[in-house]
């Protein structure tokens, strides 16, 4: 057993290896764990079922210190055994009823995923003055860790949460450009929340507002295929069949063999 703390209040045993950098102490985790009195005899807590685990913030959702320590040894896809001593646990008193005092207790974890949101945590603890002085760099950053909330949540099908984190990044890329060039890194940022936005309505049957978000991408990029073909499927939806024909037939000349398009086409058909 690998002792994490030195004093053998934290142990842990790699059951499978995972892959990338360890989880950062500002992440926000999804992880599968069950959690065992220290012989094995009583499942205390357990989220084995969920089909989705949510994110969990270190530190804030995530506030046992023994728990923590060990999450922030692994990487992604990593599964490995916890054992805590009470005091890395539930201390002297225990939480009664389930989890008597000066008990050690055992964690099977998971790491399925992790998002660093350290500089996303900062950001939005500034002002709206303090926030429009940061590097612009900075910003796009920030934009982009949201996006990737919003990627985690939509491909867990949580999509209204998955809309909130979109229009979240696009609130905060707002700012007045000082030169062309940055202007030019601010529609890009927007085009690609336009794209995603439009996709995640069309995911909640409200088709008027995919339309509109992918015309807003076509209005920065004209000659972008996935706006346009947003804006097929949008019209489709709603049975403007005209304009869903302009829209898919212009990304087919972009896309030629796009088999997304073309299957769109015949459907219109």
């Amino acid at each position: 057993l690998q002792d994490l703390t030195g004093d053998g209040g934290v142990r842990k045993e790699q059951l499978r290896p995972g892959t990338g950098q360890p989880v950062p102490p500002s992440a926000s985790v999804a992880v599968k764990y069950s959690g065992y009195l220290g012989n094995w005899n009583r499942l205390f807590c357990s989220n084995r079922n969920s089909k989705y685990p949510r994110l969990m913030k270190l530190g804030k959702d995530i506030t046992l210190l023994g728990l923590e320590i060990g999450l922030l040894s692994m990487t992604k896809g990593e599964a490995a055994l916890l054992i805590l001593t009470p005091e890395y646990a539930y201390g002297q008193r225990g939480c009664p009823p389930s989890i008597p005092p000066n008990t050690m207790v055992l964690f099977k974890v998971e790491v399925l995923d992790f998002i660093d949101s350290e500089e996303c945590d900062a950001f939005f603890e500034l002002t709206y003055e303090q926030q429009d002085r940061l590097p612009l760099e900075k910003v796009l950053k920030v934009a982009a860790t949201e996006r990737e909330f919003g990627n985690y949540f939509f491909y867990k099908q949580r999509f209204k949460i998955a809309k909130d984190r979109y229009k979240r990044a696009l609130s905060i890329l707002g700012r007045s450009s000082s030169s062309e060039a940055e202007q030019c890194q601010i529609n890009a940022s927007k085009v690609l929340l336009f794209l995603n936005l439009s996709l995640t309505y069309l995911k909640l049957e409200r088709a008027d507002r995919a339309l509109k978000y992918g015309e807003l991408a076509l209005e920065m990029d004209q000659g972008n295929a996935k706006a346009l073909f947003r804006c097929g499927q949008a019209c489709l939806y709603m049975r403007e069949y005209s304009k869903a024909r302009h829209f898919l037939a212009r990304a087919q000349c972009i896309q030629p063999f796009n088999r997304d398009i073309n299957n769109e086409l015949k459907k219109l058909a």
